[in-house]
């Protein structure tokens, strides 16, 4: 696909231009430079294609320290720039997903009370740690990998099945409530979905055998996990009373906040309740 052309459609789609995409002839070729410019940009950069989050996320700070902890783990991964080989890539992205999942645990350990999320977020941490200390070794092999995708197409199986994956964490992400452990069970949920999503990604598209037989674990262990935390959530359907938001969306899609700020839904501006 020309890159002038996919940026140009991106541009119109997200009405980023201030006027029509069938405004006139100057306006287009303002346009078209633009995009071209952008797509240089990305290019150069080695960003994957579609993975910027950052704007879903923005506001979502400022609701817990939860959503605070996944926002910076989505911001660096979005920073990531991408090498175009699968097997280096999943690594350094899984990297930072597994980070993530420490920073909740640690949210959890410290504000939560109930005694099985406690568990759970112990084992989360120490599993996730023991992957960190595989992975790193592993990611620094792979950094004179040879390209074998390309991370700006998005019509890239690999690029594609990765983008999939973070979108679906960011489309399912829950709505807050008032206890600690049921936010860290709905976010863990959602966030160990996307880790099964990238490593069923690396399973279909990755060559390294050994960095293939890890992601075959990480399934096996968060589909479980994630089962186990839906058993828990089915009997505590009592905690899902919601907090009195101080701020919530006019768009009236459930996207709330204690402070000003953007809705973490549909990124408008929060109004007072």
């Amino acid at each position: 696909m020309n890159k002038s052309a996919f940026f140009l459609a991106a541009l119109c789609s997200g009405t980023l231009l201030l006027g029509s995409c069938n405004a006139d002839k100057s306006a287009d070729n303002t346009a078209t430079e633009t995009s071209s410019a952008k797509a240089d940009t990305t290019a150069a950069a080695g960003d994957m294609a579609g993975m910027d989050h950052s704007k879903m996320a923005d506001g979502a700070a400022g609701t817990s320290p939860l959503m605070a902890s996944m926002n910076d783990m989505m911001a660096k991964m979005n920073a990531m720039k991408m090498k175009g080989n699968t097997d280096h890539d999943f690594a350094h992205m899984m990297l930072e997903h597994h980070k993530g999942a420490v920073a909740m645990a640690d949210i959890e350990l410290r504000d939560g009370k109930d005694a099985t999320m406690r568990q759970m977020a112990e084992k989360i941490k120490a599993d996730q740690q023991k992957e960190i200390g595989e992975l790193e070794p592993i990611a620094e092999r792979l950094d004179s990998a040879p390209t074998n995708y390309k991370p700006q197409d998005p019509a890239d199986p690999f690029t594609a099945q990765m983008k999939a994956s973070m979108d679906g964490m960011m489309k399912n992400m829950p709505q807050l409530v008032a206890d600690p452990d049921m936010n860290f069970n709905m976010m863990m949920t959602v966030h160990h979905q996307s880790a099964v999503d990238m490593a069923k990604a690396e399973l279909a598209h990755g060559k390294d055998t050994k960095l293939k037989e890890m992601a075959k674990m990480m399934i096996d262990a968060q589909q479980q996990e994630i089962q186990q935390f839906k058993d828990w959530h089915a009997k505590n359907e009592g905690k899902m009373k919601t907090t009195a938001a101080a701020y919530v969306c006019p768009m009236n899609d459930g996207g709330q906040g204690d402070a000003p700020g953007k809705c973490p839904k549909c990124g408008m501006d929060l109004k007072k309740a």
